[in-house]
């Protein structure tokens, strides 16, 4: 069975109706992103930054997966895929696909502020409280991996690009590093595709892309890929 991985960033789920900060002059949700999705900015104010977050998993509690969500996982019956994602929502998951790889952490889960990546605890939609503390009395934060700190998975997922049949890129600009260095580790000679509306500056001697959004792209390319 063909390896097939994704990598999905924040223009697959904006069919969904999740906001991204890219498309709106560095601001996400009215607030300057370096005073919600950076280190420096839960050190200067972490109450916004959690407050922040209670109200973007308010948020993800009502919208639901996409088209090009249901798409990645109904391709589970003909390859074997995994998901790299550079989202923190749980769509990926409630759509169907069972191989996921959170790059930057995932909205409905909190971590003591010592804590890694496998202390996270699931709190689904609930809030998270400045006055939330683990049993040893250490802060609870929210399990997102902010600007200015390191990328825990990002060696995992290289590992799974390396070993790709085919790759898939949906929904980001491919311009946020480590991210972005992922195509890097593709095996010579597969074909990579890109779905995106607004034409890429990437240029790959085994690059396709589809100029158009990720639910009609996603269509596009699964009948491509069952009809070979």
């Amino acid at each position: 069975m063909k390896k097939i991985v994704f990598l999905t960033g924040a223009g697959i789920s904006a069919e969904s109706g999740i906001k991204t900060f890219r498309d709106s002059d560095g601001l996400w949700e009215n607030h300057r992103v370096e005073d919600v999705a950076s280190i420096e900015g839960w050190y200067r104010n972490p109450k916004l930054v959690i407050d922040f977050y209670n109200e973007r998993r308010r948020q993800l509690e009502t919208v639901k997966p996409n088209r090009a969500h249901e798409v990645i996982a109904e391709l589970e019956e003909h390859f074997d895929v995994t998901v790299v994602t550079q989202n923190v929502d749980n769509l990926h998951e409630r759509a169907g696909s069972s191989n996921i790889i959170h790059l930057h952490g995932e909205l409905t889960k909190i971590r003591p502020v010592d804590g890694e990546d496998y202390d996270a605890i699931d709190i689904g939609y609930a809030d998270l409280s400045i006055n939330d503390k683990d049993s040893r009395g250490v802060q609870l934060r929210p399990h997102i991996v902010w600007f200015g700190e390191a990328v825990p998975m990002i060696e995992k997922a290289a590992r799974v690009v390396s070993k790709a049949d085919i790759l898939v890129i949906v929904g980001t600009s491919m311009v946020v590093y480590p991210a972005a260095g992922l195509i890097h580790y593709a095996p010579a000679g597969i074909p990579i595709y890109l779905i995106d509306p607004k034409p890429s500056g990437l240029h790959h001697s085994r690059l396709t892309q589809f100029v158009e959004k990720a639910t009609t792209g996603m269509e596009r390319l699964k009948k491509e890929l069952l009809d070979e």
